[in-house]
């Protein structure tokens, strides 16, 4: 049974769709992510979840109750906001306790719990200290204990840790998957950055254009995208235009690609054929593009020209040109391999997808 289960929710400003029939679901305990680019409607989709918004159609339940009228102060949720919201002519201790005033907690709970909170974001001490006095990564765990002190049912992020430098963003986020795990805590996280979703969420909803295009956990959707919209967001993918040539009496799906008219063979199902003469885009990862010179035998074998070597550290990414079909692949070591270097590429039929809106 879903904690928090949102259905066919819609809100328009103006003539704008910001959020198109989005339906969720997220279960007691998970650590649950709206992933998407800037605009796509996940900050507008998380406030109509506290309260903040509403929806001009569609319902949102919070444990089997339908709380879509139901204003933000009854809802009891935690929110940590962007620019975290923190009130500057008070101390560590008034903004943290704000929130336990506005429930009328007695006095000896407000001192226990903000103390309490200000331990579990590792802030000891930090009373009295005015909110000009602290870093920006302090600031963030600030918001984030006078979310906590008030003990929510749920927790709301609103890309909490987006102002704050790569290094500290990456320690913060660990302390924050940790802390949430610990108190047991339901969370949902809005972020446009597929690292940092994938680094903290159990599941994921991807949304593009104001709906939801797929949803899972972060592996199934980084290695099985199901739509080209999808694949684009989530990145460094080889997006290959492509006609079907094989009948769907076949065992897997023969593709001509459209640039460099290669033939390449992928295992798909035979319900998921794409339609004779329409044009699809099969996905492949770059890791998962072989580079040799001599790949002769294999399936999926391309002979293409090395246009361009970007050296990243530990890996390289290696542009080829096949015939006029550009691909990517990444190499640990690029050693042996020079630009204009004639070579082959394999794109293993296991790791080709076949996508959906192409």
């Amino acid at each position: 049974m879903a904690l928090l289960s949102l259905q066919n929710i819609s809100r328009n400003f103006g003539t704008t769709r910001a959020v198109a029939d989005v339906s969720l679901d997220v279960a007691q305990g998970e650590f649950f992510g709206l992933l998407g680019p800037s605009g796509c409607g996940k900050t507008t989709t998380l406030r109509m979840i506290a309260g903040l918004e509403q929806p001009d159609s569609g319902s949102i339940h919070f444990q089997d109750k339908d709380i879509t009228s139901l204003p933000p102060e009854r809802r009891g949720f935690g929110m940590v906001f962007q620019n975290y919201a923190l009130f500057p002519h008070l101390n560590v201790f008034e903004n943290v306790a704000f929130g336990l005033r506005a429930r009328h907690a007695p006095k000896t709970e407000i001192s226990d719990r903000v103390r309490s909170a200000l331990e579990l974001v590792q802030l000891p001490g930090y009373e009295k200290r005015a909110i000009d006095e602290l870093s920006g990564g302090q600031q963030q765990r600030v918001a984030i204990a006078r979310a906590i002190a008030i003990e929510p049912v749920l927790l709301l992020f609103d890309e909490p840790l987006s102002n704050l430098d790569v290094s500290l963003r990456e320690e913060t986020r660990g302390e924050l998957r940790e802390l949430v795990t610990r108190l047991g805590l339901t969370a949902v996280y809005v972020t446009h950055d597929q690292e940092e979703a994938f680094a903290l969420c159990d599941r994921i909803s991807v949304m593009v254009g104001g709906r939801l295009m797929q949803s899972g956990e972060p592996r199934e959707l980084y290695e099985e995208p199901s739509d080209i919209a999808v694949a684009r967001f989530l990145g460094r993918n080889n997006l290959i235009r492509v006609m079907r040539l094989s009948s769907s009496k076949t065992s897997d799906g023969e593709f001509k690609t459209l640039d460099g008219g290669h033939v390449l063979h992928v295992s798909v199902a035979r319900e998921d054929l794409a339609p004779l003469n329409k044009p699809v885009v099969l996905a492949i990862r770059p890791e998962h593009v072989r580079l040799s010179q001599n790949n002769e035998g294999a399936p999926n074998v391309l002979h293409g020209t090395i246009r361009e070597i970007v050296f990243a550290g530990a890996t390289s990414t290696i542009r080829v040109d096949a015939n006029g079909l550009l691909l990517e692949t990444l190499v640990v070591q690029p050693d042996g391999l020079r630009v204009n270097q004639e070579c082959t590429v394999m794109l293993p039929a296991d790791r080709l997808r076949l996508l959906n809106h192409g």
